[in-house]
Parts: structure tokens; sequence; C-alpha cells
């Protein structure tokens, strides 16, 4: 029987695996550090389309696709799709998936979509309601920037703590049995609100959330960062990764060795003017199934707390100035030793 650990996180009977991971990213994206490690690379991140949400959905509707190839299964194989993205209405994912004739589940954790999703869909499987379970997650840097902050055109300046919306899809098909890296817990997050206003700065919006999802996490496994080859968080970027250190260290633990971010990881700072980094629902999703997961099929990476994270604003929110709540979402995946799809 699966076992509830204190009262957020669960430990499965027996792990869920991951069969496959995909990720399609925009050309920015591809050239930043991680490049080499992503499937696919978009030369137009208007993906022919006339309009950016538009964009958006094509980079889910092949992304999806790609997941499927690569696990050896068709759309009829799968109990349930749950993704999600930043748009109103989740509509990237909606018009992105319309066609795909599986049971949808659509989410919203903000940038922490891709956790959720993770979550949700190894709960169902250990629940014994699926076989398999297509999960994913999307944004668009310029359809992000419209909806929450300020239209590209009109050329406003971005502060230093700003991070920039990542461009793609990171995919992952979830299945009851097989090879691949093993889902073996997952802590979910509350909302944490510690009264940020500014939109322009994700990172210390969200890093309070993280460091509630941690100290959670580990007073209900007994574990220590230093249980881990990796801590990842989602999209803190510079600002909410130093925040994190220093807020744990607080607690008594010691953050220093092991813990990174994707929106550290995705870009490079200098060369790319991006700021504090990346964030969007695509970039925890995106890292993870492009440069996290391989590491997880060698062996490279034994275990890892995968957090991705999320500010919880939208676009009203954000014009009446109100807080920015946040969530985080722990998954908790040990490598397979096996080959990667």
């Amino acid at each position: 029987m699966t076992k509830r650990i204190g009262r957020q996180t669960v430990a499965f009977a027996k792990p869920v695996v991951i069969r496959a991971a995909a990720s399609t990213v925009g050309k920015k994206e591809g050239e930043g550090p991680l490049g080499q490690y992503f499937d696919e690379i978009a030369e137009d991140s208007m993906m022919g389309e006339d309009s950016w949400e538009k964009a958006e959905s094509c980079f889910v509707a092949e992304n999806m696709a790609l997941v499927l190839k690569k696990a050896g299964l068709t759309h009829e194989d799968i109990q349930y799709v749950l993704c999600g993205d930043l748009l109103n209405q989740c509509m990237g994912t909606t018009f992105g998936i319309k066609d795909l004739p599986i049971p949808f589940l659509g989410l919203f954790g903000a940038c922490s979509t891709m956790g959720e999703a993770m979550s949700v869909g190894a709960m169902l499987i250990d629940g014994g309601f699926a076989e398999y379970v297509l999960g994913g997650a999307s944004s668009h840097f310029c359809a992000a920037e419209k909806q929450f902050r300020f239209p590209l055109p009109l050329g406003i300046q971005r502060p230093q703590s700003a991070t920039r919306t990542v461009t793609g899809d990171g995919a992952v098909v979830l299945a009851k049995e097989g090879e691949g890296p093993r889902i073996t817990m997952v802590t979910t997050g509350k909302i944490i609100d510690m009264g940020i206003t500014d939109a322009q700065n994700m990172g210390a919006a969200m890093a309070p959330a993280a460091v509630d999802l941690l100290m959670a996490h580990f007073k209900e496994t007994g574990r220590t960062p230093q249980d881990y080859d990796v801590i990842v968080t989602g999209d803190l970027g510079y600002v909410g990764h130093q925040l994190v250190v220093e807020l744990m260290a607080k607690e008594g633990y010691d953050m220093s060795e092991n813990y990174t971010d994707c929106g550290i990881l995705i870009f490079d700072r200098e060369t790319q003017d991006t700021h504090s980094g990346g964030s969007g629902c695509a970039c925890s999703a995106v890292t993870f199934c492009g440069y996290f997961y391989p590491k997880l099929c060698s062996g490279e990476i034994n275990r890892m707390l995968f957090i991705p994270t999320g500010a919880l604003l939208s676009a009203d929110s954000a014009v009446l100035g109100l807080t920015i709540p946040a969530v985080a979402h722990g998954v908790v995946i040990e490598s397979g030793k096996g080959s990667c799809t």
C-alpha cells in the first residue's frame, strides 16, 4: 500500500517509472549552455504561426507527439494526459492537445506545473487508475511578457531581478512498469505568500515556497540535503536560489554543495542577457527532460529531489497590485540505471 508520511509527503508502494522524456525549445534556449541536450530546437519561435499563443500550442503538439514516439506508444495506450501552461484558461495546452483523443486533466500550478503533473500522474498510476500517463508543461517568452508584464513592442527595460520565460515544452510518459528512472516519493507544497508584489522579481516571491517545501520534506522523511546527489528547484534564478541557500542555512540545512536551479542552468547570464536567469512552466520541464533525465538513466545521478516552483499571479492580480502567492512541488526520482528513450 502507498504510505503517507506526514501531511504532505507520499511514498509509493511501487515506484512509478518515467518511461520517456522529451524536450522542444526555442532558438535562444538552444543557444544556451544546455542546447546540446534538447531533443528539438525551433529556429523560429513563431513556429510559422501568426501569434505567440498559437506558437506555444505548436510546441506542445510537437513535443507530445515526440515523447509518445520515444516511449514506443500511441495515444491509445495513454489513460490520462496532465499538462498546463501560463496563459488564460491554459490555452497553449488546450489547443496543443485538442486533437489527442485522451482523457484530459488540465493543470495550473504556474511554473510548478511540471512537478504537479508528475506528482498527480504518479498518484494515478500508484492508485491503479492508469497504466500510462502523459504529463508536461509549456511556456513562451513573448506570450508571457504580453500577459503578465509589458508587450515586447513597448521596449520596457527589465530590471536585473527579472527572469526570462523559457520558450518550449517538456513532457514525460509515466508508466506502471518498465525501465527508466523511478518516482519514489512526492511532497505536495502549500501556498506561501510573503507579501511580494513585484512581478519582475519572481525569485523573491517563490523562494519561500521552495523553502517551506524543503522543510516539510526533510522533516517528514527524516532526510537531509546530503541524501541527494542533486536538489534542483524550478525557476528561482540567481535571486531566488541565493535566498533559498540563506533561508535554509538559518534552519540548519547546508544547501551550498548539491543544490542548483533550472533557471540558472538554462541560460548563460553573461552572454545571453537574461538577467536573473530563466523561468516559466517550460523552464523546469525542458531542463529536467533534456538535461537531468539522461543522467538519471545512466546512473550519473542516483537520487534527485526535483522541485518546480510557481508564482500564482494572474493578469488581473498583477494589474491590481496584489501580492504574489507561490507554491512548490517536490518529486523524488531515483536512477533506473537503464537506457534512456
